[in-house]
Formats: structure tokens, C-alpha cells, sequence
């Protein structure tokens, strides 16, 4: 299996928050922008291992800005550390005022897929190789999350059931 750099598996996509798109503050909803981030990812997953892949987790999602109806949405995505079947996919999401163009950073999520064959037996994936000094750094930050992710996962299966 070939190894791959991060900017193989890159993906932006671009919304208009409509009207159907907002809560009654006439801000963009929560799920409707997770749905869109996970979309992204899930492209992005899918071009780094050619396969088709599933989410398995998400990282802590901080809104740091509102998110308005009339706002373009750009969410930007990309692979930044794999293990033998599962990718971790960083996601970015900036709002960009259709007058001014102005951009701000909204939120940033990491979503972790796994590859799947028809069966949804996890099969594995090619290795990402960063380049980059900031790939380096994206490459160690998901390699942290990622034991940090193991450990809580162990001690859930640890805990009593309530």
C-alpha cells in the first residue's frame, strides 16, 4: 500500500446558510453544520484510502462564532493521522461574509473513520506521510488525541455498568 501525503486527501466544500438552515436567533444549527463537517471528512477519508469508510468518533466541538443566514460556509478538510484501519480527519470551518469576503474561523473538529469493506469488516488504510513542518505538527497533535481517545475508551469498557 502507497503512502500518502496529507494534501491527497484534502476536500472544501462550500454552503449558503438559508433561512431552513437556522434556529430562530437566525444563526446556522448545530447538527445541520456537524452534518456538513462529517460529509467533508467522510470525502476526505475516502479519497486517502480509495475505500469506503464510516465514522467511528468526534472530538470536542467548540462553536467560537455564530454562524449567520446569508453567510457562505467554507469547511475545509483533511487526513492527519492514520493507524492500520482508521483515519483521524481534521476539519475546519470558517464563515465568509458574501460582501466583504472577509473570513473568520468558526470551529474545528476531528473525526475519526475507519475503512470498511462490504461486510463493514475495518480493513486497513494507507499510511499518511506529513511533508510540511504544519503537517508534522497536525500529525503529533492527532497522535495525542488519538491515545487520548484510547484511554477513555478503556476506561469506559472498565467502568460498571449503571
Amino acid at each position: 500500500m502507497t503512502a500518502l501525503h496529507p494534501a491527497d486527501s484534502a476536500v472544501e466544500t462550500t454552503h449558503i446558510v438559508q433561512p431552513p438552515d437556522s434556529n430562530f436567533h437566525g444563526t446556522l444549527f448545530g447538527g445541520r453544520i456537524m452534518a456538513w463537517m462529517d460529509m467533508a471528512a467522510a470525502i476526505s477519508a475516502s479519497r486517502h484510502c480509495r475505500e469506503s469508510c464510516v465514522t467511528v468518533a468526534v472530538d470536542d466541538l467548540v462553536f467560537e462564532r455564530a454562524i449567520r443566514v446569508g453567510d457562505v460556509v467554507i469547511i475545509r478538510a483533511q487526513v492527519n493521522h492514520t493507524g492500520r484501519t482508521s483515519m483521524e480527519v481534521g476539519v475546519k470551518v470558517f464563515r465568509e461574509h458574501p460582501k466583504t469576503r472577509e473570513r473568520e474561523h468558526c470551529l474545528t473538529g476531528y473525526f475519526t473513520f475507519v475503512s470498511v469493506d462490504r461486510e463493514g469488516r475495518p480493513i486497513p488504510v494507507p499510511e499518511v506521510v506529513p511533508t510540511s513542518e504544519d503537517e508534522h505538527r497536525r500529525f503529533q497533535n492527532a497522535e495525542e488525541r488519538r491515545q487520548q481517545r484510547l484511554e477513555r475508551l478503556s476506561l469506559r469498557r472498565e467502568a460498571p455498568e449503571d
